[in-house]
């Protein structure tokens, strides 16, 4: 069933149309314009939901299984909701993996810095992914096997200069466990340059497109990771978990985990991870 669909372009090519069109519809009139009942917290004030990930999420949600029939959706918003839901990653069934507003703080601040992710996964294996950034205008769009794009052009994430700082996006210390905090605290460290992340659909997207050496973060959750990690793999790149074994989108990985422009610079963050422990 994946393979057919993704053998014709015509069904990539209405994929697209559909995060754009979601985005378009519920996310972009929002933008600027949220009012303060839209706008809601759900663990804590640093993890926020607006109408827009919900309608844009139930949006997606419609669209995507019509292209698909007998496909399952797992959406941040439905999986808060629902924990359950969360399950379809490991069933039979092909599974959109939808984040429809990847940066909700940055998005409720009114600055440009999120995207919508999509991802299509099945048992456990991811197969294209949409990263669409709607006010900065850019669309990636990657496919196991066959290479990435933006805006149409090929990426080529490419190597570090010999002896280049490297520049990381970690997630930020202050959430995560200790054992974890020690970790990334190793990233504090000679010949690394790494910051707070923002979005993370954008930060794999600056490594895929070699503006960034690489990510470093300490959850899971498959939305927020399945585009990108795919994107940067496409793109030329490398990813992997503490334990030097690859992130699994259902879940129970050894985190931190790393994607990279290259190979040798994921080793490198692994390292220095492992060395912050």
């Amino acid at each position: 069933m994946i393979d057919d669909f993704l053998a014709d372009n015509g069904n990539l090519t209405e994929v697209e149309a559909a995060v754009r069109a979601a985005a378009a519809a519920e996310i972009l009139p929002r933008y600027r314009q949220l009012a303060t009942h839209e706008i809601v917290e759900k663990s804590g004030p640093h993890d926020l939901v607006t109408a827009a990930d919900r309608l844009a999420e139930e949006h997606l949600t419609r669209s995507l299984t019509r292209l698909l029939p007998g496909s399952a959706v797992v959406g941040e918003e439905a999986v808060h909701a629902d924990p359950a839901v969360y399950d379809a990653l490991g069933g039979d069934a092909p599974v959109w993996i939808v984040d429809p507003v990847d940066g909700t703080r940055q998005f409720v601040h009114g600055e440009p810095g999120f995207c919508t992710l999509v991802a299509l996964a099945h048992h456990g294996q991811v197969y294209a992914s949409w990263t669409y950034a709607p006010v900065l205008g850019e669309m990636a769009v990657a496919v196991r096997g066959r290479g990435a794009t933006l805006n149409g052009t090929p990426l080529h994430s490419g190597s570090p200069a010999p002896g280049a700082v490297l520049k990381v996006a970690m997630s930020h210390p202050d959430y995560t466990s200790d054992a974890q905090k020690r970790a990334l605290l190793g990233l504090r460290t000679e010949g690394i340059d790494a910051r707070a992340c923002g979005s993370a659909g954008l930060e794999y997207l600056a490594v895929a497109c070699g503006a960034q050496d690489a990510v470093a973060f300490n959850w899971e959750f498959a939305w927020d990771h399945a585009a990108g990690l795919l994107l940067v793999a496409e793109a030329g790149g490398a990813e992997s978990t503490l334990t030097g074994v690859p992130y699994r989108i259902t879940g129970g990985n050894d985190l931190p985990f790393t994607a990279a422009r290259d190979r040798p610079t994921a080793d490198r963050i692994l390292s220095a991870l492992r060395a912050g422990l």
